[in-house]
């Protein structure tokens, strides 16, 4: 059986606030045995994998460069794109869900290319509305929505 794989994106640099919630994300995503995927360096990518690991979740961080040494301290599979920005659609591809933290333009770049991949995107913290996401009010409740078990 392959795990679920949720994928977590929000800004590189985020306020503690922000962090916490992403935390909170993490830990429920590895409370359900899924492994969690991000772009791998700070903000609410270090958070979300911080809180993964914090229940002994798997961790994997689709990094923009090419540099290992780049990746957050809490990755355990670190993938080198050497791609930048489009690195965003391989998260997005190998998501069964995605959850949106906060964020700016990277991160809805990958909202739109996983409504556009067919993928289910919830969005915490947001401040955009858009057609076909699914808006959460905690982290709890966004990581339910992400696995389908709250609509």
């Amino acid at each position: 059986m392959v795990n679920k794989q949720i994928g977590v994106i929000g800004a590189g640099n985020c306020d503690e606030s922000i962090a916490m919630i992403a935390e909170e994300v993490g830990r429920e995503i590895a409370k359900f045995g899924a492994v969690l995927i991000c772009g791998g360096l700070g903000g609410v990518m270090q958070g979300a994998a911080r809180g993964a690991k914090q229940e002994g979740g798997t961790t994997i961080g689709i990094l923009p460069g090419s540099r290992r040494e780049d990746a957050n301290p809490y990755i355990d599979i670190v993938i080198l794109s050497a791609m930048g920005h489009a690195r965003n659609a391989i998260i997005a591809q190998s998501c069964d869900a995605l959850i949106a933290i906060d964020g700016e333009y990277g991160t809805l770049s990958e909202i739109a290319l996983s409504l556009k991949m067919g993928k289910k995107v919830v969005v915490l913290e947001s401040e955009w509305e858009i057609e076909g996401t699914r808006v959460a009010k905690d982290a709890q409740e966004a990581v339910n929505m992400a696995f389908g078990e709250k609509q």
